[in-house]
């Protein structure tokens, strides 16, 4: 009976680490699928976004995110929003200003990186550019939440970890805005600042070696299994 019951949980063991290795499988799968899809994104001819009575085209994370698109209209400095980043290049902040189309419609766009000492607008003036601007990008989706370790939005004290596009249209009065934000490519910006085209494209992506380890494991757990059942009775372990 313990025999048994011993063997029926082994069972059980090399079951579940089987089961892993084939989720892992199916997450590779679905991961090198994601960076096709992204590479292809990243890389084709910008879409034009074009507001229509106010309204964006919708968007979805699953089929745009990091879509190339290009946006046309003046931005409003005076509303800009500046997020905290950790960065290649350092700790500093992404400057997410506002761009207004001639139909009226509102969209974030984040200009670039500046360092610490960059925050003030005033001390980058000279990219504070005036007139209708045609920006080109990368569309991602607005951030209402993120990892664990990043605080939640503090508007009133103007601290800021999360481009939450809706959260920072009510706290610049703003009102509707689009659903989606554009990351703007490293064309040159009068001055050098805002640093743009720092988007982060990359995907971690060990499923294979994690299926490796669920297999490996598995089949050594059944291996010694059979082993200790076949072994000779006088090789028997004592307890």
């Amino acid at each position: 009976m313990r025999r048994l019951i011993a063997l029926s949980l082994v069972t059980l063991c090399v079951l579940a680490l089987t089961g892993l290795g084939v989720w892992q499988v199916q997450r590779l799968m679905w991961k090198n699928a994601l960076i096709t899809a992204v590479n292809e994104r990243t890389q084709s001819p910008p879409i034009v976004l074009d507001a229509t009575d106010g309204q964006w085209p919708a968007l979805s994370e699953d089929r745009d995110e990091y879509r190339r698109v290009t946006v046309t209209g003046e931005f409003l400095h005076d509303k800009e929003v500046q997020v905290y980043a950790l960065t290649e290049a350092g700790a500093g902040y992404w400057v997410m200003t506002p761009l207004v189309t001639d139909s009226g419609a509102t969209i974030f766009v984040n200009r670039g990186y500046v360092p610490t000492d960059r925050r003030d607008p005033a001390t980058r003036a000279e990219g504070q550019t005036t007139g209708t601007v045609t920006v080109t990008g990368l569309a991602r989706m607005s951030q209402d939440k993120g990892w664990l370790f990043l605080p939640p939005n503090n508007p009133a004290a103007e601290q800021w970890s999360l481009r939450d596009t809706k959260q920072m249209a009510k706290a610049r009065g703003l009102g509707h805005v689009a659903d989606y934000f554009v990351d703007a490519d490293a064309s040159p910006i009068t001055g050098g600042w805002p640093k743009g085209g720092m988007t982060v494209v990359k995907f971690t992506n060990n499923h294979l070696s994690y299926a490796l380890t669920w297999f490996a494991m598995a089949a050594f757990l059944a291996g010694f299994t059979v082993w200790w059942l076949r072994r000779p009775k006088t090789q028997a372990p004592k307890f």
